[in-house]
């Protein structure tokens, strides 16, 4: 037994009633745009804040184990000239474990502005032989 299209519109009007749907009032509309502006300033402010941080980025060019108790790595750090970089630096073995490490320091580039690239050099002593050597990572002073 099929119903009409209206019978059951009729059916569900008498069990749920009906009263037309309200729209947003004019303070509920109000307060929704208001808590929307909230979100956008705050985003924005965020977005602004992480971009003044200076940030560093590195590149490995090469490295060499000659022996069991030495190994170096080449590499270039970029930075803006005015900051203070560090750089940690690593050698392993053949099964990843730690067997050099040095930190170094990339101090503020006189005369220059703007990013700037250094090369760099350095020597690791190791407790066994390396089979690698990586900049495990760079970071910027006070940040």
């Amino acid at each position: 037994m099929t119903q009409s299209p209206g019978a059951a519109a009729s059916r569900y009007a008498q069990r749920y009633g009906t009263a037309p749907r309200r729209g947003l009032t004019r303070r509920s509309a109000g307060l929704l745009v208001a808590a929307v502006l909230v979100v956008v300033v705050i985003g924005v402010a965020v977005f602004a804040w992480s971009g003044n941080q200076a940030t560093v980025t590195f590149k490995d060019v090469g490295y060499a184990t000659p022996d069991a108790w030495h190994a170096s790595e080449d590499f270039q750090v970029t930075k803006e000239a005015s900051a203070t970089a560090y750089c940690a630096v690593k050698a392993l073995d053949d099964s990843f474990a730690v067997v050099g490490w040095k930190q170094l320091e990339f101090g503020p580039v006189a005369g220059a502005s703007g990013e700037t690239t250094q090369n760099a050099h350095v020597d690791l002593r190791t407790e066994s032989q390396a089979v690698s050597v990586v900049v495990d990572s760079c970071w910027v002073a006070g940040t």
